[in-house]
């Protein structure tokens, strides 16, 4: 694993295997960033189910101010610190070791211009971590919230506030950007 582009662009990053995780491939990636470039300069980031924290951290390495990462597996975050570490950015990134609905629940008096939703697999909560990120409005009048779902997950083209802007197949997921509307 490693980040592709940027300041830090081809720096490897520590990673692990485990059921919840499942690293965002390189293609699907570089598809992401290139689509979203335009809203990561001086951006605040939400990287929600964090996992590696790959993603924050690619979006800090690409011109991002600053990552606020949600992870609750202690493995997770255990690798999440070692990578932050390694690129130091300690004041860049902050790691918040909570469940990603009761932070939604608490978050609500912050806007984030970028969010990543990066829910496992294995427990088909896209479509409702969906619904939480509609109901908290934590997203910026102009940002942009990037959601990797299974091809058996429900995602809907339209939330409360939020609609799709686009979505890309990937073999057995779907990548979709929402803006709000």
């Amino acid at each position: 694993m490693r980040i592709i582009s940027g300041k830090y662009g081809g720096r490897k990053l520590k990673a692990f295997k485990a059921d919840h995780i499942r690293p965002t491939t390189d293609r699907v990636k570089e598809t992401l960033f290139n689509k979203i470039q335009a809203y990561l300069g001086d951006a605040r980031v939400l990287d929600l189910y964090a996992g590696t924290g790959s993603l924050g951290l690619e979006a800090l390495s690409r011109g991002a101010s600053h990552v606020v990462a949600v992870e609750l597996n202690r493995k997770s975050q255990s690798i999440i610190k070692q990578n932050v570490q390694l690129l130091k950015i300690q004041d860049e990134y902050e790691l918040v070791g909570d469940d990603v609905f009761k932070y939604l629940k608490y978050v609500s008096e912050q806007k984030f211009d970028v969010i990543f939703v990066d829910p496992p697999f294995t427990k088909a909560i896209a479509h409702d971590s969906m619904e939480a990120l509609a109901a908290a409005d934590i997203l910026s009048e102009n940002g942009v919230l990037a959601i990797e779902s299974s091809k058996q997950e429900r995602i809907d083209d339209d939330y409360a506030g939020l609609e799709l802007l686009d979505r890309k197949n990937f073999g057995d997921k779907y990548l979709s950007l929402f803006r709000k509307n």
